[in-house]
């Protein structure tokens, strides 16, 4: 990426990645390069990594094949669920076909089903995620990452060794160092730029496949936003929102449309595809190696987790670094454990932080938008 561009072609560039680089899967493909596709931030992506592999991120964000997974699954399931076994069934994800080997995680009930009938018509691997955090489960999660190392081995004919399991793992860690140190930037107040172009350049490197490239592309952005900043171009002073939940893209980024049509901003993620994945780091310095990964995804703050000591703690320390104003949850219709947990998560924010949160459900469709706007407003103006 070149330097001289403008701030809105880079943020434009790396929210059409997703589109952009089917063409690039493809020509990987016909190079020989393997590709694993995943669904979730419990993807050790270093075991793949290590196998030689690509990795893509494989959750589908539009109601466009909704229809065709009702056929098999129930209406009142997530829309995160039925639209990734849409378009897995119906063959229209490019990333999905393109994928020698799709890794799924026993995250929640639904998906877990959904992996079994994809099973049918590709090779599945699901990983049994243990639902706490203590040392009996990172025994149980170390030996699922041993079956996905032992899997992709086979699969690819490579052999995964410890050294090329470090290499992974400190590439990663740069890769994840960078993401952090630009969304970092949203620390200062007035923010530098809107939260929207911020969470497309953190969506959108996923779907750039040269992990080295991305570190550049991001510092070099990072640098970039910085000397703007630096020379008096920035948002407006506004109510600073950090947002967290399920998972954010496509149709529901009407949730972050909302928090900034409405006159604030967001400054922070907590879900997914924000803090929450950028977290933590491999320990590249370990004697085992799978055992340094196994920890660093285990660490992860995710509702399925009970207790989830780790997610209220990541909240606490970015509610206080980014000087955060209000709470915004979202949550997906049906998504049970975030749900849920939103009692306890509204509890921590009001009790603990002393700041308002609200909690919106919504799914993906556009027909709540217009609701959307006025409780968002609300909030907002109340701020």
């Amino acid at each position: 990426m070149e330097i001289i561009k403008e701030l809105p072609e880079v943020f434009e560039e790396f929210a059409e990645a997703r589109k952009n680089s089917f063409l690039t899967m493809k020509q990987l493909k016909d190079q020989g390069k393997p590709v694993v596709g995943a669904y979730c931030t419990y993807f050790p992506r270093e075991i793949a990594m290590a196998a030689g592999a690509v990795t893509v991120g494989l959750c589908s964000v539009s109601p466009e094949t909704i229809p065709d997974a009702e056929k098999d699954l129930p209406k009142n399931l997530c829309p995160l669920i039925k639209s990734s076994y849409g378009f897995a069934k119906t063959d229209k994800c490019p990333y999905f076909y393109f994928s020698d080997v799709v890794v799924g995680e026993t995250t929640c009930d639904g998906k877990k089903k959904m992996y079994e009938y994809m099973s049918e018509f590709k090779d599945v691997v699901c990983m049994q995620l243990p639902q706490n955090q203590n040392e009996d489960s990172l025994a149980l999660w170390k030996k699922e990452v041993i079956k996905l190392k032992e899997h992709l081995e086979e699969k690819f004919e490579v052999e995964i060794t410890d050294e090329k399991l470090r290499e992974a793992a400190k590439l990663n860690n740069q890769v994840n160092a960078s993401l952090k140190k630009l969304y970092g930037l949203m620390k200062n107040d007035p923010a530098p730029i809107k939260g929207l172009d911020m969470f497309h350049v953190l969506y959108g490197s996923g779907f750039k496949f040269d992990r080295k490239a991305i570190i550049d592309e991001v510092d070099a952005l990072a640098e970039k936003i910085k000397k703007e900043y630096e020379a008096g171009k920035m948002e407006e002073k506004k109510p600073r929102i950090l947002l967290t939940g399920c998972p954010v893209g496509g149709a529901t980024e009407k949730v972050i449309k909302a928090i900034e049509d409405n006159g604030a901003i967001m400054v922070v993620m907590e879900n997914c595809t924000g803090a929450k994945q950028m977290e933590h780091m491999v320990d590249v310095e370990s004697d085992d190696m799978v055992e340094a990964i196994a920890q660093r995804y285990l660490n992860i703050g995710c509702s399925v987790m009970s207790p989830n000591p780790n997610r209220y703690k990541l909240l606490g320390e970015l509610i206080d670094e980014y000087n955060v104003d209000g709470v915004i949850e979202m949550t997906l219709t049906a998504c049970h454990t975030y749900n849920v947990e939103s009692f306890g998560i509204r509890k921590f924010v009001n009790e603990k932080k002393g700041i308002p949160y609200m909690a919106v459900e919504t799914d993906y469709s556009q027909s709540d938008v217009g609701q959307l706007n006025t409780r968002v407003g609300a909030f907002i103006e109340m701020l």
